[in-house]
């Protein structure tokens, strides 16, 4: 695919936060807030990052790309949809009976999804297979995968941690969606993580902390990452619900999606161009 520039890659961003609200507000549920906090790191891999082909999405040697937090798959298919996964219109499907678009990934069906997930802490451990599986087949494609704060309570995401540390894999680059709140609420308040990026260097990680909304930040550090020796945590310090200002660090957006009015609302101040 061509590569974007920042401000494209920007312009990207935007379409898919107006995306998921549309899709959201159809769908009548869905989880709004932590879709929307993902919307720059998803952009810059698709449209940056990742080697691969939409209209050849089983293309042997193409990057790989795990959301080990389902739930916000959202803006996943916002995002293959943008990149020509599947038309853009069958967003609008999204959890209905039949849909290629459920409300967490299913890939039997859906183009662009090399694995189902939803259960928190199973993506990581299946992107450490898949690089294991590319070190050991003497592949060079590379394994990416996106986990969420919250989802670190789960002793699995330590676990898969140990594992890539074992195996040096350093072709694979798990970023954290670091926007501080999980279902039942701040993550401090439940399970606090902190040190949390040092938690991350002491399982044998290189660390790179960046703001999870700058562009430049992002695409800069994912560009950098294939030249580690040793896999990579990239911390993006996020803010769940970005781009709604009454959506922003609001939990109640977790798992609910926009009213009609809410969405009206959100597009307006998103200024999303009018179906």
């Amino acid at each position: 695919m061509k590569k974007l520039t920042i401000d494209e890659l920007e312009t990207k961003a935007h379409l898919i936060r107006c995306h998921i609200i549309r899709m959201l507000t159809k769908a009548g549920s869905g989880h709004t807030g932590g879709s929307l906090s993902m919307a720059e790191i998803l952009a810059a891999l698709y449209f940056k990052i990742l080697n691969h082909r939409p209209s050849d999405p089983a293309w042997p040697d193409r990057d790989r790309f795990v959301l080990s937090k389902g739930h916000g798959v959202p803006a996943l298919y916002a995002t293959l949809a943008e990149a020509g996964y599947f038309p853009v219109e069958e967003l609008m499907s999204l959890r209905q009976v039949n849909s290629r678009l459920q409300g967490h990934p299913s890939s039997i069906n859906t183009p662009g999804l090399e694995t189902s997930s939803g259960p928190l802490g199973l993506g990581i451990s299946v992107a450490c297979g898949i690089a294991l599986a590319a070190k050991r087949d003497h592949k060079a494609f590379h394994t990416y995968c996106i986990i969420g704060d919250g989802e670190c309570d789960e002793g699995q995401v330590w676990e898969a941690a140990m594992a890539a540390n074992k195996y040096t894999l350093n072709n694979l680059t798990v970023i954290c969606d670091r926007n501080r709140f999980q279902l039942d609420g701040a993550v401090d308040h439940i399970m606090p993580l902190e040190p949390f990026a040092d938690k991350w260097r002491s399982f044998g990680w290189t660390v790179c902390e960046i703001d999870g909304h700058n562009m430049g930040q992002v695409v800069a550090v994912l560009e950098d990452v294939k030249n580690q020796s040793r896999q990579t945590l990239v911390l993006a310090h996020t803010i769940k619900g970005k781009g709604v200002d009454f959506m922003e660090n609001n939990n109640d957006f977790h798992g609910r999606a926009p009213t009609t009015e809410e969405s009206e609302k959100a597009l307006k101040i998103l200024k999303c161009e009018e179906k």
